[in-house]
């Protein structure tokens, strides 16, 4: 319950509730001297978005490498790049890294079945699809509200099974029967509770199907989760509720966003700035209150004789006798609260490890400065490596569920393809994983540097130098050369000049 309810918890603060404030705030505050104020309300209600986002961009904006370890026209990088590009591997891990920012946990399952969801295909007189769809491996996220694994003995870290378990409510027709009275009662349509169960251990995977009934609702945690009872177990549907996976672990992996030694759950990058987060909201809600107290001051002035008086866009005839017309106004401490704002973000941003300028802007003179002073190369890193850091602490995760991921895919492809016609069997590789950090490099001062230590030699091949700088995999990288050398033999011409040379003495020697 507790793990569910932080999940939640930190849904609500990523979807930034407070905009409403931010809309009406901006729209008072734009002619008037606070509006320099604007971008602080704006980083102060989408402080977690920005933050959480930024270490994903830093990992995946510049793709990683899949290596095998075997050559390029090998079969297992040529599958691995299949697989990898197939899955849309690395918008995966971008979406991954938010989401366990957000809960602290995501979760990653690999598979091999049809990709499409065909229920709604018609089908011919067995049953079947009337459209043909090939399976292959897949690798997708798991909802980690779904995900309950249960702990080998005397382990706080290894897992001996791993549950995902969902409700799912069926629409159902209720059947009439005979009331008191012979009274016929008349059919009713009703949602009904299933829960859905997926177990998984090494080698297998269990199904199973139970009818629930609603018990009562959960709020021990201030977040309000729907409880149910079990009542019996009913088919599943499926053709065999036991699948055998040809495999000697779960694959079913676990990406956390930081985790400590004795706890497998992870740590979110939210919920150590609840009370923070909070005070920022009460300094969000203080400021549109006073915004909204100062819009429409109590005004005094000589009596009009009317009942109500509204000044806007009225003009007022006053003689030397009469008192001048003026606003009740009252010191709202407005800028007291944006200093207290300013303090609460930068606790933020320093218990989240990131830099303000970052982004590109700060909030205050003297807090970090702009990320500008120093351009070269060393620098940068230098000024970047609090994000850095925190990127590398939650790759070494991401790291090691996707090399499980690919390998098992590999595995479970061989697994099920096996004896089939016209499927060539290949060894299943562990890959490696060439990550970028992320913040941009110097290239020419780096390529300075490796002429310096080389003495001049090259350092780098043609191909590998075409796969890098355009972003490219290996095929595209050969396609590039060949037409490279083909624009080379165009110019050039197919035959060599020199044998026109010098032909007069050759012929006056013979």
């Amino acid at each position: 319950m507790e793990r569910l309810a932080k999940y939640a918890r930190g849904r609500a603060i990523f979807n930034g509730k407070q905009a409403e404030i931010l809309d009406r705030a901006a729209d008072i505050l734009r002619d008037t001297p606070h509006a320099k104020h604007l971008a602080k309300l704006y980083i102060a209600v989408n402080v977690m978005d920005v933050l959480l986002t930024k270490s994903a961009d830093l990992m995946f904006g510049e793709p990683p490498a899949y290596e095998s370890g075997r050559p390029d026209s090998s079969p297992q990088q040529q599958r691995l790049n299949s697989i990898v590009e197939e899955n849309d591997l690395n918008q995966l891990g971008h979406e991954l890294v938010i989401g366990a920012g957000i809960r602290g946990d995501a979760w990653i399952k690999a598979y091999y079945a049809v990709r499409q969801d065909l229920s709604e295909v018609p089908t011919d007189d067995d049953g079947n699809p009337l459209i043909a769809a090939q399976p292959e491996p897949i690798i997708e996220a798991v909802d980690p509200s779904y995900v309950f694994p249960e702990l080998s003995r005397g382990s706080r870290k290894r897992f001996k099974a791993v549950n995902i378990a969902y409700v799912e409510w069926v629409t159902e027709t209720t059947k009439p029967g005979i009331e008191k009275y012979s009274l016929q009662k008349q059919p009713e349509v009703v949602e009904v509770p299933y829960l859905n169960v997926e177990r998984h251990v090494p080698g297998f995977i269990m199904y199973d199907r139970f009818k629930l009934a609603p018990k009562n609702v959960d709020t021990t945690y201030d977040v309000p989760i729907q409880t149910f009872t079990i009542l019996e177990r009913v088919p599943t549907g499926r053709d065999s509720d036991l699948v055998e996976t040809g495999l000697t672990w779960i694959p079913v992996f676990h990406v956390p966003y930081k985790t400590v030694d004795d706890d497998w759950r992870g740590i979110s990058g939210i919920e150590k700035l609840e009370s923070v987060l909070a005070a920022i909201n009460d300094r969000l809600v203080q400021i549109d209150y006073i915004l909204w107290k100062h819009s429409d001051p109590t005004a005094y002035g000589p009596d009009l004789g009317e009942a109500e008086t509204r000044f806007s866009g009225r003009y007022i005839p006053v003689d030397k006798n009469d008192v001048t017309p003026g606003y009740m106004t009252w010191d709202s401490q407005l800028e007291g609260a944006f200093k207290e704002l300013d303090i609460l973000l930068g606790l933020v941003f320093q218990m989240s490890e990131t830099p303000q300028w970052l982004f590109g802007t700060t909030l205050s003179e003297d807090k970090g400065g702009t990320g500008t002073s120093h351009t070269d190369g060393v620098a940068i890193k230098a000024r970047f490596m609090p994000i850095l850091s925190k990127v590398k602490r939650i790759r070494t995760h991401v790291d090691r569920a996707f090399r499980d991921a690919l390998w098992t895919a590999m595995e479970l492809e061989n697994y099920a393809n096996e004896g089939v016609d016209g499927f060539v069997p290949y060894e299943a590789v562990y890959p490696t994983i060439a990550w970028k950090d992320g913040i941009p490099r110097d290239e020419k001062e780096l390529a300075e540097i490796m002429q310096i230590r080389t003495g001049g030699k090259a350092t780098i091949d043609v191909q590998s130098a075409i796969k890098r700088q355009d972003e490219v995999d290996d095929e595209k990288a050969r396609e590039i050369m060949a037409r490279i050398e083909a624009d080379e033999k165009t110019a050039n011409g197919f035959v060599d000049s020199s044998i026109f040379n010098g032909g007069g003495g050759a012929n006056e020697a013979n």
